[in-house]
């Protein structure tokens, strides 16, 4: 299993707060899983989850696209943080 969550615009846009699923084999990385949620779900997940703004945590560390993925992980989506 795999747990997905999504943060403040993020998931205002996307409708939704989590999801729990067990990781496909041929999700090996963090964009690997974005084009996975994509196709699954069309294209305003594409379009939310490939701006390269978005912020990836990979159990609660910050992560790049390319971090490798495996079952238990928790994978978080957020918009940038800005200060001031």
């Amino acid at each position: 299993m795999i747990a997905v969550h999504f943060f403040a615009s993020i998931r205002e846009a996307l409708g939704v707060e989590h999801k729990t699923f067990d990781l496909p084999k041929d999700v090996e990385t963090v964009e690997q899983l974005i084009t996975f949620l994509a196709q699954q779900h069309g294209g305003t997940w594409s379009e939310i989850l490939g701006k390269g703004s978005v912020m990836v945590a990979v159990n609660h560390e910050m992560a790049e696209r390319s971090a490798r993925l495996q079952a238990g992980d928790e994978v978080a989506f957020f918009p940038p943080v800005t200060g001031g």
